[in-house]
């Protein structure tokens, strides 16, 4: 497993018991690491990895932690197992079997489905946020455009971009621009777009979009839109920029003591749609 978001990507998390507990051993570790932050690559180490080596996280709270991830996330089966194997209170949350069933919606790139599903849930969470509910309707365009096979009926995409995303394109420059870019794929070659079009294609649009739509639900539910550990990854990151902005006397680099991959990861943007405190 490359990261921890790699790792929760994995569908059989919910229904794979030795997947499952190999993950939960991987959380763990890293998890233990990452709050030492202590580097083990070279023998002389610097005095700030010396006393962070000596900060040891009670198992405990790494199980809340992860439980509380587990829930945020979506994945109910794999919470209640959890919990009942850390020996954890089971937390109730209503609305974690439609986040699942709407994340996977997403995922397997059905999106009316989802819409379907989130208005079930709460239909005010489309309509006080038009821009999450277009990008919704893009990625849907999105995939009726993967559907035409190379240019074959592009009939159902014109029509969808014309009485969906055409209306709520006139009202905001960025929407009719992002509308502009994801008609051009009706244009081009699939197999030899730019980048920018070709991220239009990747998963990456719909994890994006899955981890947007979970989010909102958060909010709605629990006032707060992402899993504790995120809050508390970010926090890390935003302490050693702090601290290095001031000249304090740190280590060149201080891996987050995740798997390479995640340092970058890092979305420090509050303001960004883009899924720590446990309850």
């Amino acid at each position: 497993m490359s990261s921890l978001s790699a790792a929760f990507s994995l569908e059989a998390l919910d229904t794979n018991p030795a997947i499952r507990d190999l993950i939960f051993a991987h959380l763990r570790e890293n998890i233990d690491r990452m709050t030492s932050s202590a580097s083990t690559t070279t023998p002389a180490k610097h005095a700030f990895e010396t006393r962070v080596a000596e900060v040891k996280a009670p198992k405990s709270d790494i199980n809340a932690l992860i439980l509380d991830y587990l829930m945020m996330e979506g994945y109910p089966k794999a919470a209640a197992n959890f919990s009942k194997e850390a020996k954890l209170q089971s937390q109730h949350d209503p609305s974690i079997q439609a986040r699942q069933k709407i994340s996977q919606a997403i995922h397997t790139g059905n999106i009316e489905v989802a819409i379907t599903a989130l208005n079930e849930l709460n239909p005010e969470i489309l309509d006080k946020d038009p821009a999450l509910h277009f990008y919704l309707l893009r990625l849907q365009l999105v995939e009726l455009i993967r559907g035409t096979n190379g240019g074959n009926n592009i009939i159902p995409a014109l029509e969808f971009a014309t009485h969906q995303l055409g209306p709520r394109a006139v009202m905001s420059p960025e929407f009719l621009k992002d509308l502009e870019l994801t008609m051009c794929l009706l244009i081009f070659p699939h197999e030899s777009l730019d980048p920018q079009l070709a991220a239009l294609l990747h998963p990456d649009l719909r994890r994006q979009t899955a981890r947007q739509v979970n989010e909102a639900i958060l909010m709605r539910t629990t006032s707060r839109r992402e899993a504790a550990i995120r809050h508390l990854v970010k926090m890390r990151a935003w302490a050693e920029s702090s601290a290095r902005s001031k000249k304090k006397d740190l280590p060149d680099h201080i891996e987050l003591g995740l798997n390479s991959g995640d340092d970058n990861d890092i979305n420090l943007d509050k303001n960004s749609h883009d899924p720590m405190i446990t309850t």
